[in-house]
């Protein structure tokens, strides 16, 4: 399957590579491979791409991993990868126009060094910007709505858009934008302020962060939305989950939001520890709780 596939792709300037092990690109560090791996040389390789790939091809994305996790049977078809070329990152004024592979941190460090607050809630904040369009991500009472200009983004059929606020349509946890879309870069906007300042404000972040979430261990991040009313990782303490086990996967002590791979946890225990934890949940408190990562791929 993979070699006929190969066979029948456009070509380009980035690099495919067939049966490409993905568990290494992810922050649990588990899971199946890629059937074809695509990394683009550049928007405009990646438009090529699309626009001439035969229209039946299926066609996912995926960042650095920190908030994903890849079922064991992998991900057929082909998974766009955005390299470094795709983070660069730029401020002028208050504004910063920023990479879709640009790490959420080294944008907020950017902003910072620049002298531009408001966006100090991205350093704790794992993983792309990219990412963090499509969820809107968020952390500590900010999210990337509260400084979103715009973003530039190419659908499947190769063409590039611009897209505003209202197109992006964020909710909680949510972009509105189409699934489709592929975020290449966005221009996001903070406030003049005090370079020291606004490192301060970062440095304090981070320490809260690493006080209060296993930030050092193989997780996806916060496993589960938070309920309207509720916090997620309360509900999932009181339903007795925390230290919960299947297999090498584990419910963290430290903050029971959080799943964390011990040692060579198969995709399918994180998964199925993840439903043990919302059927108990459910049993206890009548709330189901929603997953935040996002699960892809075959069994």
């Amino acid at each position: 399957m993979a070699t006929r596939l190969s066979d029948a792709l456009p070509p380009v300037r980035g690099t495919y590579s067939q049966g490409a092990p993905l568990k290494d690109l992810v922050w649990f560090r588990a899971g199946g491979a890629a059937e074809i791996l695509f990394r683009p040389a550049d928007a405009d390789d990646l438009a090529t791409f699309l626009r001439e790939k035969s229209p039946d091809l299926r066609v996912s994305v995926i960042g650095v991993g920190s908030n994903l996790l890849v079922r064991d049977g992998g991900i057929p078809g082909v998974v766009i990868r955005l390299p470094a070329s795709f983070g660069k990152i730029a401020v002028e004024g208050v504004r910063v126009q920023a990479g879709a592979a640009a790490l959420d941190a080294a944008v907020a460090r950017a902003g910072a060094d620049a002298g531009v607050g408001g966006l100090e809630f991205l350093r704790g904040i794992p993983g792309t910007i990219g990412g963090a369009l499509k969820m809107n991500a968020g952390c500590y009472g900010r999210e990337i709505k509260d400084i979103f200009v715009a973003a530039t983004a190419i659908d499947r059929q190769g063409n590039t858009l611009t897209l505003s606020a209202q197109d992006m349509g964020f909710v909680y946890r949510k972009s509105q934008a189409a699934d489709e879309l592929i975020f290449v870069n966005a221009l996001f906007e903070g406030t003049r302020d005090d370079p020291a300042l606004v490192r301060a404000r970062m440095d304090a972040l981070v320490e809260q962060r690493e006080a209060t979430q296993p930030v050092r261990s193989r997780t996806g991040g916060s496993t589960f939305k938070n309920p309207p009313g509720y916090k997620a990782w309360q509900l999932i303490d009181e339903a007795g989950c925390r230290g919960l086990v299947r297999g090498a996967a584990q419910v963290s002590g430290k903050h029971c939001n959080f799943l964390v791979n011990t040692g060579d946890a198969t995709a399918a225990d994180i998964e199925a520890l993840g439903e043990e934890v919302r059927a108990r949940v459910k049993a206890r408190s009548g709330i189901e709780l929603e997953w935040e990562i996002k699960r892809v791929g075959l069994p």
